[in-house]
């Protein structure tokens, strides 16, 4: 049963919440720098629509068999906020599209909710003429504080809780276009890295993806992940130091967790590109092996059979090179995609961008009526 959470939905009409940290820090996710914790910056939000009419935001458990026995204690039952559109109680037979909306890394999805400014922009795209559709921001942040939307026995497998556990849960809950063809993928960041490869993996659930300034996208070598950073993480013997770590090492034991887990080296259960100064090439190709650039290849005939990809990214943004090296992919093979460097950084216009682009395109590309 969905459980009204109404200090959480007052906070997030209320109040901006604070941003992931900015663009170096983003660009040091794989490289692992040694650098302090940031600050974290506001994002501004759009101005509200004239018109607009509310929606219900519902904060809710949805337990994933997925996650369930990871090494590293992340909890089963996520957290899970669920936007009703205006018209969801006044129009009892109606079923809606649904598009499930990743977050990125550092953040949980009710930080996320603030940063994009959730539910005033989802309620702005209907009142601008996106037509209603479920909105659905499952949390997917770990100790490490992120799961890379992967599969690992470590951190538990992200990638089937979003792909099958959450959708199960929300088709049997609510009132849904239980077809692929109705359900859309958005993410940011890490969000976007997720909707890159739940979307190249998962083209059997999903219809329609939007990737927002997608991280991780290209294999990293021994170079950006060794020197100072290394030595500090080979002194890391428990979780609490690891939560001491300045937010770039942190990231880097996110990766390891993620995409080269070890169950025989507890407590963190992970093994690291780059032990005692030394390269370690095996683990290496397992991240390398983790990168939607190297492994794009193998999914184009599921690709194929998206109604709709779209990817964007900040001109002042480190990842959009990246970016356009996927998009240009995806155009070599054929494979119909939209692809725009906006004038932004990082974060700045993402809330806008949910506004008036991301809901629009799956107003126009998931299908609205059932067949």
């Amino acid at each position: 049963m969905a459980i009204h959470d109404t200090q959480d939905t007052q906070n997030t009409r209320m109040h901006a919440s604070w941003s992931r940290v900015g663009l170096l820090t983003l660009l040091a996710l794989l490289l692992a720098a040694p650098i302090a914790a940031r600050a974290q910056v506001k994002t501004a939000a759009p101005p509200p629509v004239a018109g607009a009419k509310p929606a219900v935001v519902q904060k809710i458990k949805v337990h994933s068999v997925a996650i369930e026995g990871n090494l590293e204690g992340e909890n089963a039952d996520r957290d899970v906020f669920v936007v009703l559109p205006p018209g969801y109680a006044s129009h009892p037979k109606r079923r809606y599209p649904v598009v499930y909306a990743l977050h990125g890394y550092s953040i949980g999805a009710q930080q996320w909710m603030g940063e994009i400014h959730v539910p005033q922009t989802i309620e702005g795209a209907f009142a601008k003429g996106a037509g209603e559709m479920i909105v659905v921001l499952p949390d997917s942040k770990t100790v490490h504080n992120g799961s890379m939307y992967s599969s690992s026995r470590t951190t538990g497998d992200f990638e089937t809780f979003v792909a099958r556990d959450l959708v199960a849960y929300i088709d049997k809950h609510y009132r849904t276009l239980p077809v692929r063809e109705s359900r859309g993928l958005v993410g940011h960041s890490m969000g976007g890295y997720g909707v890159s490869r739940i979307g190249m993996r998962h083209a059997d659930v999903f219809g329609a993806l939007y990737m927002m300034s997608p991280c991780c996208l290209s294999p990293r070598d021994a170079g950006q992940l060794g020197g100072e950073g290394a030595a500090t993480l080979a002194q890391v013997k428990t979780l609490e130091d690891a939560q001491k770590l300045p937010w770039g090492l942190r990231a880097q034991l996110a990766t390891a967790a993620a995409w080269s887990p070890n169950p025989d080296k507890p407590p963190l259960f992970l093994d690291l590109p780059v032990e005692n100064g030394v390269a370690r090439p095996e683990i290496l190709a397992k991240w390398a092996a983790n990168a939607p650039l190297a492994f794009v290849d193998q999914y184009v005939s599921a690709l194929a059979r998206y109604k709709a990809i779209a990817i964007d990214v900040g001109d002042r943004d480190g990842l959009k090179d990246d970016a356009a090296k996927l998009h240009a992919a995806l155009d070599r093979y054929g494979i119909a995609s939209s692809f725009e460097i906006y004038a932004g950084d990082h974060t700045s216009g993402v809330s806008a961008r949910l506004q008036d682009n991301v809901l629009p395109f799956f107003s126009q590309h998931l299908v609205f009526q059932a067949r």
